[in-house]
């Protein structure tokens, strides 16, 4: 029991400092009478952290009943819990977020936080919120805020199946259904272990099954890729790219091969600035052009201030060396799932561009789980070339997504 009580509440402070970093934020921005009440909940939360390091240190595991272990600790939950009973914080962020045209996931998750200590785990709003908190974050940059949305599900009860890359999490949640002889509830869990999500580009784990686990993928409206074809719309937009060179920090994630980018890399689109996050790789393409895929592609994911993407697409034909490529690929990953930062090795991402910057522009989605909608796609006319033997290196041979319905989305051209 002691044991649970310590995953529970290390589980309710880290939603809880979630929370009242969304709320300093807000704050600071919008409503200062809010200051006095984050301040509060700060100082009871290093409170309830203190109690819970102490019993840490104090009481041996699995020794007494939770009531008994560390009343301290229940008093400061009762009071964290307490401050949020009367709803008016809520009221309050509630307020504050009605005014924005879009929440980023980050903010999403917080609202639902604060939903979850002011009116419980079982109330529908609280379980809409962190739905929605999936729905929203984008996969391979908010993981975080994934695996808090389906952990905090996952307590409350509802049939929530864990990625697998939040297994550990997922693993500590599933203890808690441990009864007094050490056997474990069977819910929602294959062989007694918590049920991951895997998903892939074959069989069952394939592209014609995510909407199975990952709602927007199959119901989406404005989902990515799309095969390009006229008539095309004129595009307004201009594209200005101005990308750092950095240390190279290559990842294997499973499902491609992505460079994580140093802060300072940015593309402009008009006036509106985006700093680059990553690029990763798609074999074949996942775009078209006229019914025809490229031999791969190379996907630029790019965020602004307010949380919008935006992915340029370079379109990668077979042809002769791409230096850029060979660079990259002399230094693969060793190893699945951990970035790799080879010694003095940088790279910048401009070489893999090419000279004219002239696109096709659509409003699409992630083309990975969870299939986030609201992605600007810039997709490059130009191609680059690589040779046949750097496409047969990349080491997944199949990682794209099929090309999905336009849905009466407009194409434009620009540049």
């Amino acid at each position: 029991m002691k044991k649970h009580l310590r995953t529970i509440l290390e589980v309710l402070l880290a939603i809880c400092l979630v929370a009242t970093a969304a709320l300093a934020y807000m704050n600071y921005s919008a409503k200062k009478h809010l200051a006095d009440e984050v301040a509060e909940l700060t100082e009871q939360l290093d409170e309830a952290k203190e109690a819970l390091e102490k019993s840490h240190e104090e009481a041996p595991a699995e020794q007494a009943p939770v009531a008994e272990a560390n009343p301290t600790a229940n008093y400061e939950l009762d009071a964290l819990k307490a401050a949020f009973t009367n709803g008016v914080v809520l009221q309050d962020v509630e307020t504050i977020y009605k005014s924005q045209k879009t929440l980023t996931a980050e903010r999403q998750v917080g609202l639902a936080s604060l939903r979850l200590l002011t009116k419980g785990a079982q109330d529908e709003s609280t379980v809409a919120a962190f739905q929605k908190a999936l729905e929203m974050a984008e996969w391979s940059n908010r993981l975080q805020t994934v695996c808090a949305a389906q952990n905090a599900l996952a307590a409350a009860g509802q049939k929530v199946k864990v990625l697998s890359d939040c297994k550990k999490s997922g693993e500590e949640v599933a203890d808690k259904s441990a009864d007094s002889h050490g056997k474990k509830d069977d819910h929602g869990k294959k062989d007694g272990k918590a049920h991951d999500v895997h998903w892939g580009y074959e069989g069952d784990n394939g592209p014609e099954h995510w909407g199975d686990n990952f709602p927007v993928c199959g119901k989406g409206k404005k989902q990515s890729p799309l095969n390009i074809v006229g008539p095309f719309e004129k595009s307004k937009d201009t594209l200005t790219v101005d990308y750092k060179e950095g240390p190279l920090k290559i990842l294997n994630n499973g499902h491609t091969i992505q460079v994580n980018v140093e802060p300072g890399s940015t593309l402009t689109i008009g006036k509106e600035s985006f700093d680059l996050l990553q690029f990763h790789f798609h074999r074949p393409s996942e775009e078209q052009v006229e019914g025809k895929n490229a031999a791969m592609v190379a996907h630029f994911v790019h965020k602004s201030k307010e949380g919008k993407l935006a992915v340029i697409g370079v379109l990668l034909n077979e042809g002769k060396d791409s230096a850029a490529i060979k660079t990259l690929w002399a230094n693969l990953p060793p190893k699945e799932g951990e970035e790799y930062l080879p010694a003095k090795v940088t790279f910048n991402p401009g070489s893999m561009l090419p000279k004219e910057l002239g696109f096709y522009n659509y409003e699409g989605s992630l083309t990975t789980p969870p299939c986030t909608e609201g992605v600007q796609f810039y997709i490059l006319k130009a191609p680059v070339e690589l040779s046949k033997a750097q496409v047969g290196k990349f080491p997944f041979k199949l990682n794209a997504r099929p090309v999905q319905s336009l849905n009466g989305r407009k194409i434009s051209a620009g540049g």
